[in-house]
């Protein structure tokens, strides 16, 4: 395998115009792992993942990918990476093998690599019996399954995909992500971009955007880990009005609902600071009861926090 990680971007900006869609981002994704992107619409996942693959010069930054400086040697890096976005964007009017064997000619394979290579991933993506069907009446799962399959009909080294399962159900997307650790395994890099929390979750490690800014990079485990002691879970009969009571006690970054409970998560500062004490004193002195408890911090806490929480922070300096 090769040295060196599959991606290094340095202060990595884009503006059109007046807009900074990429605002500084420093972004390092180790090779043969499944590296996420996870951010709201408009956060600048797409615009960060067109400028590291050279479909997009990028207004200030360094980048390199394989080895290869970016955009510069883009080019090069054409035949060696593998791009997949959430729209199906291949020929509904073609059937599986021929939207497979026109993905194999762009990308440049011999007529008889192709023929081998085509029937392989008719096999290993389940399309053996539908390789007569036309790629436009397939379901909305074995489209992206087909899609992921031609983004991958040159065995590419990288594998970029810009949020590939927001339009397909639940199972399909667990089938979806099983091919991506196998690809993994087999030693493929894949970035990908969500706004699903998870799918964040699965990821070996996780990128978070916020208005085209990193506001964090870790796996997952050490993102919750760092919010130990700030999430509590508060039970109540009356849960709407402990939560306008909750909202204005300082400390409190967020409320929310989870079916008749809230989960509440509390500033930095709080989390020595006995947070369930104070709570519980401001219901009390309201003339609200409620159980609280201290529960674990999930990705969902972790993209508050960093989000939310550091605007508030912005704010109140």
């Amino acid at each position: 395998m090769a040295a060196g990680p599959a991606i290094r971007a340095r202060g990595l900006c884009k503006r059109f115009g007046e807009l900074v869609a990429v605002d500084g981002v420093d972004l390092t994704v180790p090779r043969a792992s499944v590296h996420g992107f996870l951010g709201p619409n408009g956060s600048g996942k797409s615009t960060t993942i067109r400028m590291l693959c050279g479909l997009l010069t990028p207004t200030a930054g360094d980048i390199e990918v394989l080895g290869l400086r970016i955009p510069e040697q883009a080019e090069s890096l054409r035949t060696r990476v593998g791009y997949m976005t959430q729209r199906f964007s291949l020929f509904e009017d073609l059937t599986v093998r021929e939207n497979l064997e026109f993905m194999a000619a762009v990308q440049g394979l011999s007529k008889a690599a192709t023929g081998q290579r085509v029937e392989e991933l008719l096999v290993e993506y389940r399309f053996a019996d539908r390789r007569r069907q036309l790629a436009g009446t397939l379901s909305g799962g074995q489209k992206q399954r087909l899609a992921l399959a031609c983004a991958v009909i040159q065995r590419p080294e990288l594998l970029f995909l810009d949020e590939p399962t927001s339009a397909v159900d639940p199972e399909s997307r667990r089938d979806f992500w099983e091919k991506l650790f196998e690809l993994a395994d087999a030693g493929a890099t894949i970035l990908v971009s969500t706004h699903l929390m998870d799918e964040a979750e699965r990821c070996h490690r996780l990128a978070i955007l916020d208005h085209g800014a990193l506001a964090a990079d870790g796996t997952p485990g050490s993102l919750t880990g760092a919010l130990a002691g700030r999430t509590l879970v508060v039970e109540s009969q009356h849960p709407r009005q402990v939560q306008r009571v909750l909202l204005g006690v300082a400390g409190v970054i967020s409320v929310a609902q989870v079916g008749n409970a809230l989960r509440v998560l509390m500033d930095a500062s709080e989390a020595s600071a006995g947070p369930a004490t104070r709570l519980q004193d401001a219901l009390r002195n309201a003339g609200l009861a409620a159980s609280i408890q201290p529960v674990p911090p999930n990705l969902e806490d972790v993209f508050v926090a960093v989000t939310r929480g550091e605007r508030a922070s912005e704010a109140a300096a």
